[in-house]
């Protein structure tokens, strides 16, 4: 075992397989993402080799009501992936063998369940083991032959962004282990999405180019000025013409106010799965617009080898691109602002933490950026801070933990991407406490 990976985390890995071993069915949840999905698949996969019956269920996230759905799902086995860390005391009371592979922080004593969790051993869940990472090294344990499986894992940690200043806690390792297997491999950065570059452009979230994202005419100008014919994809790119096109990108991305720290993790290395034929960021995107479209079960299927899942999902996705695009167009010139984070109400339920990400670090504003869609009964609320802001002070697990409770719900997550939620009408008030905790949390640094 590799350095990386602390004994007494897999030995608990290790334990944990040994638990669901016993059993020949097996009920999985999983969170809805890029992450919680491609943990989904491992377990699946996972299962299937091993000739276990397995049902599996995603959620947009851990409340009430799916909670009941678990307690009363009458599986003798059961494993919740990338969630439950908040909700280890009510797991307690299921009469069931349960396994909670999950890199949020949570509370609570494990008591009976077999709670493996990155923050338990020293390494921090935002960015050294997401749930795909938990999920890879859990199914190793189960039987060593499925390192193959590592590939949907690194869906899953460029999903949650744990690759944008370099792999650390256990994720080197298993880049180490993938690589020296010929399933994984490291390629060069660029902020030059990839792919055909008229079709590539236009659907560019990250970077996220005014006037050229969701802009086919836009797209058409900078290639023109950058001399590359409107049909070239970025593979066939010569080294000056690379340069030439990076350097557009780049001066519009600082007129518009992206700092260079941004652009750097635009820019940082990215990872090819072999045996997949696309980039680890390409699966995170199909698998991720999958969850939140809820088409999830197409994203399973894509995992679980059903090749015609493959164009249903890709058209699922450049769909969700656009949606995202489009509304996020609308909000971009009118973000809200309040004394110490900027704000904006969204209609597209399932991508606001997407636009919250593309707001914090594409729109130069500088400050925690929070969006919330109001549903029938509840406001769901996502908010995102910089790695900046994270080294003055800013903690948005904390922030909006409290800011939720204010309002009359909950919330938490990591320290630079969390989420919320509380009863609908409430949204002044949550906001009003979120711009209060979060100007503590700056003025106590």
């Amino acid at each position: 075992m590799d350095d990386n990976v602390p004994p007494k985390l897999f030995s608990c890995l290790s334990f944990a397989a040994n638990v669901v071993r016993e059993h020949d069915n097996v009920r999985i949840f999983s969170h809805h993402d890029a992450d919680g999905i491609s943990a989904a698949i491992i377990l699946a996969r996972t299962m299937m080799r091993a000739g276990k019956g397995f049902e599996l269920t995603l959620f947009s996230g851990l409340n009430s009501e799916t909670m009941e759905e678990i307690k009363n799902c009458g599986a003798e086995c059961i494993i919740i992936s990338d969630m439950g860390a908040s909700y280890i005391h009510e797991l307690n009371e299921i009469d069931a063998d349960v396994v909670v592979l999950d890199h949020h922080k949570g509370a609570g004593e494990p008591g009976k369940v077999n709670y493996v969790n990155p923050h338990s051993f020293g390494i921090d869940g935002m960015s050294g083991g997401c749930g795909a990472s938990m999920a890879m090294l859990f199914s190793v344990a189960f039987d060593n032959n499925n390192w193959d499986l590592v590939q949907v894992a690194f869906a899953g940690i460029v999903g949650d962004k744990q690759h944008l200043k370099g792999l650390t806690g256990v994720n080197p390792y298993l880049f180490a282990e993938g690589n020296k297997r010929g399933y994984v491999t490291k390629e060069e950065g660029s902020l030059i999405p990839p792919g055909e570059l008229m079709r590539s452009l236009f659907l560019s979230s990250e970077p996220y180019v005014r006037g050229v994202s969701g802009n086919a005419e836009g797209v058409a100008a900078l290639l023109k000025d950058a001399g590359i014919d409107a049909t070239r994809s970025s593979s066939d790119l010569n080294d000056a013409e690379k340069r030439k096109l990076s350097s557009l990108i780049a001066a519009k991305l600082l007129k518009q106010g992206v700092s260079r720290e941004v652009m750097e993790e635009v820019a940082c290395e990215r990872y090819a799965l072999r045996k997949w034929n696309m980039g680890a960021g390409t699966l995170a995107s199909l698998l991720d617009s999958c969850g939140r479209s809820h088409n999830g079960g197409v994203g399973v299927g894509l995992g679980l080898g059903d090749r015609k899942c493959l164009s249903e999902a890709q058209n699922i996705d450049e769909a969700a691109r656009r949606t995202v695009l489009s509304a996020f167009t609308e909000i971009d010139p009118c973000l809200e602002q309040m004394t110490n984070i900027q704000f904006f109400r969204n209609t597209e339920s399932g991508f606001t933490g997407t636009m919250c990400e593309m707001a914090m670090r594409f729109t130069g504003g500088g400050k925690p950026t929070v969006g919330y869609t109001v549903m029938e009964k509840n406001t769901k609320a996502s908010a995102r801070c910089s790695h900046e802001l994270l080294r003055m002070g800013v903690n948005l697990t904390e922030a909006m933990k409290k800011a939720g409770e204010a309002a009359g719900g909950g919330g938490g997550g990591h320290k630079v991407a969390s989420g919320a939620w509380f009863p609908a009408g409430n949204e002044k008030l949550f906001l009003d406490s979120l711009d209060k905790i979060v100007g503590e949390q700056l003025s106590a640094k």
